[in-house]
């Protein structure tokens, strides 16, 4: 019943024309990370490039990077073929694949836990109006 209600879903998808596109960087060797402006996005091929890639390099005059469209199985089957040569050291090559959109970009700063130390309350409030606040909140 569950493959039913699968393969109807996929045959309305492909039915009504909706493609599957995604945008990424993309740029030729250029030195740190330089390519991550709006000029360097493209549309990729659509139902074809359905991932991003991202090539580091190390070299001796920094770290330069080549960044595409690609589809799923050639970028993952580059990736898995230049994983014994991603090291970081000089001479290096890393390829990583992702599938959302400009995800070959540059990495979003992650927000810092919140520490235990971290109160939703000023500490100049009393146990007892945190407690009633809390209360009220509900």
């Amino acid at each position: 019943m569950l493959l039913l209600v699968y393969a109807t879903l996929i045959g309305f998808f492909f039915k009504t024309d909706h493609a599957l596109q995604i945008q990424c960087y993309q740029c030729e060797e250029v030195k740190n990370n330089e390519c991550s402006t709006p000029e360097f996005i493209v549309n990729c091929t659509v139902n074809v490039q359905d991932m991003c890639q991202k090539e580091v390099m190390v070299k001796e005059d920094g770290i330069h990077y080549r960044k595409s469209c690609a589809s799923s199985g050639a970028c993952l089957i580059a990736s898995s073929g230049y994983q014994p040569f991603c090291t970081g050291k000089l001479n290096s090559v890393c390829i990583h694949c992702c599938n959302t959109p400009l995800c070959n970009g540059p990495q979003r700063k992650k927000r810092p836990p919140l520490s235990a130390a971290t109160s939703l309350f000023p500490p100049t409030l009393s146990p007892i109006v945190c407690l009633l606040w809390s209360i009220c909140l509900t």
